[in-house]
This record gives structure tokens, sequence and C-alpha cells, in this order.
């Protein structure tokens, strides 16, 4: 996801109701899906030899399963279609969130694409799990022109509300149509109190698009939750905080940086979230008073797009999608498995044409990988502990932000963006952080040249 100039978006699902079985009720598992980025004239481009759309002027090889300069072929979707069957036929829901439309000026898309886009999306999910709950959320691509959600009735909210009516309840369908919310929004509020359901926030900030009864709303609804204290989840399009992959190129305007204040300084309301529209595999830790109480898993992309964020040399991934174990009945996390294609192993192996589609592997498994007990927020942070001392955990970490596409060893200017990026939501405190840090090491590079410079001044001289 790339946000450029004075546009920024902070899209915030405010009320997620999960109906919650009895107590004893064990784990559940739900999949995760996000930034599918459908780019439908990748074929055409590609057989004709030219770019592809979403690459805009890079060229590169367009393989039959996709390019890491491109947005998602159909093919693309619908080998991670097959493969989330394959591998969770039944979930307890999916939480899919959005970024639907390629990256392409707003001129080359139109409001007519964008809901041919979403109405294919929404039937490939359909027709992967049928009679499945689905929670879906718009993106910030998934409005034409791009982040611009006016408050108020529009054609995209309208036709949107009729795809996703089998997925929505009366509650929810006049207040998607009114613009009021651009997210499943199954809630009644003293029903969820009762009821323990999962509850979300949402707050919508779009350039010059932000109303009053939509952040007043979001702020009471939030307040409730937390007065409930809940342990369900936030959900965020796109995350709060910096880019994990760049100090010099943050994802979201300093401006906004007030509206993401909301979560931290409610994060007592929730144990954990679960967020879209990053693209990478991160993970952002909310301190109060030095101890570790939120979790925001941010889940990564399916499309390869390489990002043209500024300050980033190689922002592109393998295409990857997430399951999330829970506790039915507290709704902790217990676990979270992400899948991957390896792209480039799957272009030179097997064609769309063919009866077989390309194996999504398992790359890892939350608990397994980083040696903790489940997803916690204190857990979360024995990883933190462990990237911040260990070069194997950090490594890995690193490997993992990209779905293994970037395997260059992460050295310390690495290190301290996503440190820093775990630790510090706020966009002052990450500046700080990056730059204590920067310096610290700087200092110690110069000081081990001195000592060295010293050392050998002082050790005997052997004449020629």
């Amino acid at each position: 996801m790339q946000l450029t100039g004075r546009l920024a978006v902070l899209l915030w699902l405010c009320l997620l109701a999960v109906p919650l079985p009895a107590a004893g009720g064990g784990s559940g598992r739900f999949w995760h899906l996000t930034d599918l980025h459908w780019d439908p004239g990748y074929e055409a481009a590609a057989a004709a030899g030219r770019p592809c759309p979403s690459g805009g002027d890079r060229a590169g090889p367009a393989g039959p399963w996709g390019s890491y300069l491109c947005d998602s072929p159909w093919s693309l979707l619908r080998s991670a279609a097959r493969a989330m069957r394959g591998r969770l036929p039944a979930p307890d829901f999916v939480l899919w969130t959005g970024d639907d439309t390629p990256h392409v000026p707003n001129e080359q898309l139109g409001e007519e694409k964008v809901l041919h886009i979403i109405a294919n999306l929404t039937s490939l999910i359909n027709e992967t799990f049928p009679g499945t709950k689905v929670y879906a959320a718009m993106g910030n691509h998934d409005f034409h022109p791009k982040n611009q959600f006016p408050g108020k009735e529009h054609r995209i909210y309208s036709q949107t509300a009729e795809l996703w009516r089998p997925w929505l309840s009366d509650a929810s369908l006049p207040l998607f149509r009114a613009g009021r919310v651009q997210f499943n929004a199954d809630f009644c509020l003293g029903a969820l109190l009762a009821r323990r359901e999962i509850i979300l926030y949402f707050s919508l900030s779009c350039h010059c698009q932000v109303t009053g009864k939509n952040a007043e709303g979001g702020k009471i609804s939030l307040k409730v939750a937390a007065g409930a204290g809940s342990a369900g989840a936030l959900q965020s399009c796109p995350a709060p905080g910096a880019a994990h992959c760049t100090h010099s190129g943050l994802h979201w305007e300093r401006h906004e940086n007030d509206k993401r204040h909301t979560g931290k300084s409610h994060c007592k309301s929730t144990s954990w979230s679960a967020q879209g529209t990053g693209l990478q595999s991160q993970f952002v830790l909310h301190f109060c008073e030095g101890a570790p109480i939120n979790v925001m898993f941010l889940a990564p992309g399916v499309t390869p797009w390489k990002t043209t964020l500024p300050g980033v040399s190689n922002g592109a991934n393998n295409p990857a999608i997430r399951v999330i174990e829970y506790d039915q009945d507290t709704l902790r996390v217990l676990d979270m498995v992400t899948y991957y294609l390896n792209l480039t192993r799957a272009n030179t192996m097997s064609s769309p044409r063919e009866e077989e589609f390309p194996v999504w592997e398992e790359e890892y498994r939350l608990t397994e990988a980083f040696q903790v007990p489940d997803g916690s927020a204190s857990s979360m942070q024995a990883v933190l502990e462990k990237i911040s001392s260990d070069p194997h955990y950090l490594q890995l970490y690193y490997e993992l932000n990209s779905a293994r596409y970037d395997l260059e060893q992460c050295q310390q200017e690495c290190r301290v963006d996503h440190l820093c990026a775990i630790r510090e939501v706020d966009f002052t405190k990450y500046d700080e952080c990056v730059k204590t840090n920067s310096s610290a090491s700087a200092a110690s590079r110069v000081w081990l040249l001195v000592f060295c410079m010293l050392l050998g001044f002082l050790s005997p001289q052997r004449v020629l």
C-alpha cells in the first residue's frame, strides 16, 4: 500500500460481531486475507510483451503466476483461494480487509472498474467458502478516486452493499449504504456487551472527507468497548505507525498521528489486533508504563507488487495468506500460521493453463519460529527481546517480513528500523528511537576505530 502527497487513509473497523460459544468452547481458526490488488490487465500486457499496468514504466519478466513488479494476476488469486480451501476449508469466518484494485493512476480506473473488481473478488471468496461468514472491509484503494470515502450515500457503497448482502445484517446494511461505515458492522451495542463478542474500533479520516458523525461515532463506540473490558481485536487499514522497511519512507503523514493515538489511548480495551493493507508481515507493540498491553499483527498481502515508496529499494514480497488460531472463550491469540508462494519457483515450474497449481508452503508458525507459548502481548515482547539481542531471530524476522523474498543480511540500519517500528507507534518517539540508536551505533563505530588505531600504535613495530 502506498500513500503519497497529502492523501492518507486510516480505516479502523469498529464492531465485528463474532458469536462466541459457551465457556470452554475450545479453539477456533479464521483466515485473514488482505491486499489482493487484482490487476485485470496483467495477462493481456504479458501476452503483448508490455509492462503490466500496475508496474508503470518498470519492465520485467511476467510469469504465469505473477511478477514482483506487478499486482496480482487472476491466476495468482485463484491459486491463493485454492490453497486456502485446501489448508482450512471450514474456518470459523474469513476476515477480508480490502485493497482490491491495482496500483494504477486514478485515470486508469473509474467507478465501473472498481465495482467490477470488487464483484469478481467477492464471487471468488463466496465460491471458495460457500456459506461461511465473511467480515469484509473496504481499503483505501476500493473507491474512486482512491482515498476518498465520502460520509454520505454513494453508488459504490450501495452496489458493494448489494454484493455483500449475504454477509451483512439488517443493522449493517443501511449504515453501509449511507457511507457511515465501509465494513461489515453487524452490531447492537447491548447484545455485544451481553454476549462478550469481539469489539473493533472504526474511525475514518480521508482527505477532506472526515465527517463529525463518523469521527464522534467511532469515539463513542470505543469508549463503550473499553468499559466492557473486551479482549477483542482492532482492525486497521493501514495500521498505525511507521513503515518497517525504511525509516526514510513512512507510509502515513504526521498530521494524521493524532488519529492514531486513539488506538493507543484506549489500548487496555483490547489485547490484540489483526490488521491489513501493510503488504508485509509485521507486528507492533503498545506499552503502558513500560508494560506491553496490546499487540497489532499486520498481515502480509497476496499481491507481490514492489512498492514505489520513497526510500525503499527492494520492497516486493512473496504472496502470503494467514490463519489465526484463537481461544473461543477468552479470544486470546493462540497461534498464527502464515502460508506463502515462492513466486520465482512457481513461475519456473508450472503454467496456469495446466491442471496443477503451485504449492503454497507453510512459511512459519508463530509459536515454533520464535519459541513463545502464544500470541499474547507478553509473548510478543519476548519476541521483540529475541530480535533485539539475537542476530538469528533478527534475520528470521527480517526474512519473514517479505515472505522470504528479501534474503539479504539485516544490518545495523535495518535492525534499528525494525526495532523502532515495533516499539513506537507515535511518530515523534519513532524518530527519536531511530536517531538515538543510529547515533549510538555511529559512536560505537568511531570508538572502535579509535581503539584499533591506538592498539596499532602501541603494538611493537617490526623494522624491515
